[in-house]
């Protein structure tokens, strides 16, 4: 019985384990491009103030839209604020509710639809962390950088974004660290993942010793992690 659990519960992990990659892997990048949406400062109708000596309220407050920022803010401020589950029932019943065929009808459509949800999800708490850590780093060094002939470009590979990366590794170790946990969510969509492994037995076989059996590959995995983010803030240390 030990092994026959074992071995359930170590391909329950290799699936949590392929959608804590793919989260991470898509939502990244994701993450720092939504960040450089909410803090874009375009700002298409400034033209209604040229000319104007007293411009109204409505004037004024259109020419000071930020639609690209406005925009990105409301799209991270509805995801941030519901639920994860929430956000994957949507992601995979409503298509096959609201439309003729169902995106999600293929072999690994609920992976894929489970993958899409993380992603969207992650992307958005991981662009605020971004976002404050680009925030964070000090004016006057983007502006010496300038005074020293350097591109937009080259002060923020070369000044700022060494810094960010220093300043988010903590909050952004502990989302990480969190999404581990999440992937039990998978199972919201019948996705065979660690935790429901485990529930399984108690529904056929009654009995519950799996599911504590679940800790220790998750206790195993975050710890794993821990030791990497804690190796990855010494070496990052070389700003202090």
């Amino acid at each position: 019985m030990f092994l026959s659990v074992t071995l359930s519960l170590l391909k329950g992990l290799g699936t949590a384990t392929q959608l804590f990659a793919l989260t991470l892997l898509f939502s990244l990048p994701l993450g720092l491009i939504i960040a450089f949406g909410s803090m874009n400062k375009w700002t298409p109708f400034r033209f209604l103030l040229y000319g104007r000596e007293k411009p109204g309220a409505v004037t004024v407050w259109l020419a000071s839209l930020q639609p690209v920022s406005a925009l990105t803010n409301v799209i991270v401020w509805i995801i941030r604020g519901t639920p994860l589950m929430l956000q994957l029932i949507i992601i995979f019943y409503g298509p096959g509710m609201w439309f003729d065929n169902n995106i999600w009808a293929f072999g690994n459509g609920r992976m894929a639809a489970c993958v899409v949800a993380f992603v969207i999800n992650y992307s958005c708490y991981f662009s605020v962390i971004y976002r404050g850590g680009i925030e964070g780093v000090p004016q006057g060094q983007r502006e010496a950088g300038e005074v020293l002939g350097m591109t937009k470009r080259q002060i923020f590979f070369k000044i700022t974004l060494l810094q960010v990366i220093k300043r988010i590794v903590p909050p952004m170790s502990n989302e990480i660290i969190t999404l581990v946990k999440d992937t039990s969510l998978a199972r919201t969509i019948a996705i065979m993942e660690l935790v429901k492994a485990g529930e399984a037995y108690m529904k056929s076989d009654g009995i519950t010793w799996p599911l504590f059996y679940t800790a220790v590959y998750y206790l195993l995995f975050v710890g794993i992690l821990t030791i990497l983010f804690n190796w990855l803030e010494k070496k990052l240390a070389y700003f202090k």
